[in-house]
């Protein structure tokens, strides 16, 4: 009987053995099997990470080769494509004025994000098709997808302009129409640099593939990284075009030089001096000297309304009308009379040319003066040191066709005498602005010509020049500023 139990005994702890084999097995292929998932998941993450980088280094290779935006933009969508093993990307970007979005960049296999109108799925008939081939239309689908634009909340894509984040859609959330042209599921959202949004961004898979549970985030962190890229290379393109227009406008201020006097004239018994200081790179206001014949200089000064390149082209414009009108006439008002009716019809609008223009007589000392709406000229005597305003009648030239201007310009006569000065200059110079908003006004430059007309003129010229910029105290100058001083010796 006892060998009996022991034999039971010896059958009981075998099959307990067994099972706890059995289990022991099972568990440790349990524990195989996720620590092989955990290395594949550390293999995958490793990998993603791999391609995070890459795509981060491409981003900073693209600006140090000088940002190419085709590059950059190709980069941001195929980056993203490797993150999220998707099958197809597009970019589009917001344009300039910020009306609409433009398509910057879709891959061949991306299904459209956009509804194909009808007339452009048709098939082109080909020669094959009359022996029963169906030719298709890709190379138009293609030209519609690459030229078409999107307003904002038009369709899928204007409506992601508009959303705050990214978004995960698939077929069920995605317009039957999309989906009938093959769109399946896609990451889809907003391009945003602080409160500016510069585009949408999409990666798209078919129905074969997947994106992994953390796809959204990661596509978030890569919109946000694409978002900053984009900016910075907006900001390099609008530098280096900022450049470009710096280096054309010292161009253009090169050659406006040449256009005004680069030296006084020499006329007997006189000394001419004139100065221009424009408020930008280039100016507004004119000055010239014109030979009319052996006893006769002209003098002219003008300010065209503005400021910048429209009134530099202005300015160039004038200068090569009074020159062509001022050498056959003794006049100065038949002179603007002519240059008013040949620039008028050149003129917007909203500018004008004020202008006074003076013809001496070197030999009789006897002067004629007209003036278009300019500044009347100061004219210092110096028999009595007193300073007097020219203040003849005029209007500007270009507000009027030539009916009312001609009644209004006529030439005022005056004579200089020894010591005397006319001083011709620009609103630039009374409407300079001090610290607390002042004017440097004509009490000041009445008072500052009194002082110095005893001086050579381009003397008098530095010091009215150096009393302005002593008053103004270092504030931007908000006008150019023109001064011509003319003194018989």
């Amino acid at each position: 009987m006892f060998p009996l139990f022991g034999f039971y005994s010896v059958i009981i702890l075998l099959v307990f053995l067994l099972g706890a084999s059995i289990a022991l097995a099972i568990i440790l292929g349990a524990q195989r099997r996720r620590v092989g998932q955990l290395k594949r998941s550390r293999l995958e993450i490793k990998q993603e990470e791999g391609r995070v980088f890459d795509f981060l280094h491409g981003l900073g290779a693209a600006f140090c080769e000088g940002v190419c935006p085709s590059k950059l933009h190709r980069l941001v969508v195929e980056g993203a494509m490797r993150i999220l093993s998707s099958t197809g990307g597009a970019l589009y970007l917001v344009d300039r004025d910020e009306n609409r979005l433009i398509p910057a960049f879709l891959t061949e296999n991306t299904p459209p994000l956009v509804v194909i109108p009808d007339f452009i799925n048709q098939p082109t008939p080909t020669l094959l098709s009359f022996y029963g081939v169906k030719s298709q239309a890709p190379s138009s689908i293609k030209s519609f997808l690459q030229l078409n634009t999107i307003l904002p909340g038009q369709g899928l894509l204007g409506e992601a302009w508009e959303w705050k984040q990214p978004r995960f859609l698939d077929s069920h959330h995605l317009p039957e129409k999309l989906v009938a042209q093959g769109l399946d599921s896609v990451l889809l959202g907003p391009l945003i640099y602080g409160e500016r949004t510069l585009g949408v961004l999409a990666v798209i898979n078919g129905k074969d593939n997947s994106f992994s549970p953390g796809g959204l985030d990661l596509f978030g962190a890569i919109a946000e990284q694409s978002a900053f890229a984009l900016y910075n290379q907006a900001v390099y393109k609008d530098a280096g075009e900022k450049r470009l227009l710096d280096h054309d406008l010292e161009i253009a201020a090169e050659v406006q030089k040449i256009l005004l006097p680069s030296e006084a004239p020499l006329v007997s018994g006189y000394q001419i001096s004139g100065v221009n200081i424009p408020a930008r790179v280039l100016s507004g206001d004119y000055f010239d000297y014109l030979f009319i014949d052996e006893h006769l200089i002209g003098v002219a000064i003008a300010d065209v309304s503005g400021k910048g390149i429209p009134a530099s082209l202005i300015m160039a414009l004038c200068r090569s009308a009074l020159r062509s009108q001022a050498v056959t006439d003794s006049s100065p008002s038949n002179v603007l009379h002519k240059l008013n009716r040949q620039l008028y019809p050149d003129m917007r609008e909203d500018m004008f040319i004020s202008m006074a223009y003076v013809i001496i007589n070197h030999k009789t000392d006897e002067a004629l003066l007209a003036r278009a709406g300019h500044d009347a000229p100061l004219f210092y005597r110096a028999a009595d040191h007193s300073v007097e305003r020219f203040n003849p009648k005029g209007m500007a030239v270009g507000v009027d066709s030539g009916e009312v201007f001609d009644r209004f310009c006529s030439d005022f006569s005056f004579r200089f005498e020894p010591g005397d000065c006319l001083l011709l200059y620009t609103d630039g110079v009374t409407e300079a602005l001090n610290t607390h908003g002042l004017e440097f006004g004509m009490e000041r430059l009445t008072k500052c010509l009194k002082e110095n007309a005893n001086n050579s003129s381009e003397i008098l010229l530095k010091r009215l020049t150096d009393e302005i910029r002593l008053f103004i105290n270092h504030q931007p100058q908000h006008d150019d500023i023109t001064l011509i001083a003319i003194r018989k010796l």
